[in-house]
């Protein structure tokens, strides 16, 4: 499995694009909805899955494009192949604030396995599929991190993290306990499982959820001090209702505050 060997270079700091230098014939491919920009000369075309297996028949292509549907992808991805002269760029930008992650798989061992919605864009010839954790306990109750995505190849993939970032390296046997909500991804040679929190305080008024992931080294692994399911739900519980009333913005005379604030 040889990639397309791609120059890129990541642009902004809380909202981030990352800009694809592509040469003659070179291809990079991105989740639809990803693009920003590009030159002109190269042509942007819809495929089933990832198009890394070339020799692959119509009835395998749309079984594993159908697998995505799993992570909640779509069943197509998108490629944009410079067929112009000299070097040609496409920019992909990331869907909330964060930071933008280039995974070179050959120093990861070739396999790189990311939260559902991490994957932004990848070099030709890196595959994109699902990763299943094979313990039930950890499909009944992962939440986030049951089903995650997996990227093997030997080119450079970008992942998307929201918040701030942070990469741990794991030593042999370290383990690291985390929200299955901010794992953003780790190399294979991390086992990943999770925990039952315990005890009836923390399963009820925690409010930090009743399982978290343990990661046990060694290998690489990045976090994500926000991940987008987080940043939802308090979008939508600040969102104002029907009515166009809310719950007050943190404040505690709620309605009032706003009257007293000049807001109505």
């Amino acid at each position: 499995m040889y990639a397309h060997e791609i120059d890129y270079e990541i642009h902004g700091e809380e909202m981030q694009f990352v800009e694809i230098e592509l040469d003659p014939n070179e291809t990079v491919i991105a989740e639809a909805g990803s693009f920003m920009m590009m030159d002109e000369g190269i042509k942007m075309e819809t495929i089933f899955g990832d198009g890394s297996r070339k020799t692959e028949g119509l009835f395998g292509k749309i079984v594993n494009a159908g697998k995505r549907l799993l992570t909640g992808e779509g069943l197509f991805m998108t490629s944009y192949t410079n067929y112009g002269h000299g070097k040609k760029k496409a920019s992909f930008a990331a869907p909330y604030p964060g930071k933008i992650v280039p995974i070179d798989l050959t120093e990861v061992n070739n396999k790189f396995i990311c939260q559902k919605d991490a994957f932004l864009a990848a070099a030709k010839g890196v595959s994109v599929g699902i990763e299943f954790n094979k313990k039930i306990g950890t499909g009944l109750f992962g939440g986030e991190g049951f089903i995650m995505q997996k990227l093997e190849g030997d080119g450079i993939a970008f992942i998307h993290a929201g918040g701030t970032l942070h990469k741990r390296i794991l030593k042999q046997n370290e383990v690291l306990k985390v929200d299955t909500g901010c794992i953003v991804g780790f190399e294979k040679s991390v086992h990943y499982d999770i925990e039952f929190i315990g005890g009836i305080r923390n399963t009820f008024f925690g409010g930090e959820g009743v399982f978290f992931a343990t990661l046990k080294g060694p290998g690489v692994v990045y976090v994500q001090s926000l991940p987008f399911s987080r940043l939802a739900d308090r979008i939508i519980a600040h969102a104002p209702s029907v009515g166009g009333s809310s719950k007050g913005e943190g404040s505690v005379l709620g309605g009032l505050g706003r009257l007293i604030d000049g807001d109505r």
